[in-house]
């Protein structure tokens, strides 16, 4: 079954009314340049000197933090990686799957994201929300 498709207005109002989470699968370089309030971010790739190298520990990450019944706005700067990102947990028999179709920045000027909109935003993490705490240490 395709996953479904919102605006970014309508991932808002899916995660003020029906309790969905959203689920920011940029780098973090990009999540802390701003993300919408209240984001998880779990990478989907890792920027490198080389480009995007994929995130080892995605799923896992994922896996630990969220039940597979969990609610999840999965978003991301345009919706490339979160249409990946979207996929591989679908794989992994997550159910409660929401594409934020816009991304944060927006695919283009006709269809503009999270920020453009001017949805709530922030460059600071929530606590147990950065990568860096939900990924755990580092061993």
């Amino acid at each position: 079954m395709p996953v479904k498709r919102v605006s970014p207005e309508q991932a808002l109002e899916l995660m003020h009314g029906q309790g969905y989470a959203y689920l920011d699968v940029r780098s973090v370089p990009e999540f802390e340049q701003g993300h919408p309030k209240g984001a998880y971010n779990v990478p989907l790739l890792h920027m490198g000197s080389g480009g995007g190298q994929p995130n080892p520990d995605f799923l896992a990450v994922v896996e630990r933090r969220f039940p597979r019944d969990a609610r999840l706005v999965v978003g991301c700067r345009s919706a490339g990686r979160s249409v990946q990102a979207v996929s591989i947990l679908e794989q992994s028999g997550f159910t409660e799957l929401v594409l934020q179709q816009s991304g944060f920045v927006g695919a283009s000027a006709m269809d503009p994201g999270w920020q453009p909109k001017g949805l709530p935003t922030s460059r600071t993490a929530e606590a147990g929300r950065s990568w860096d705490e939900l990924k755990g240490p580092t061993e």
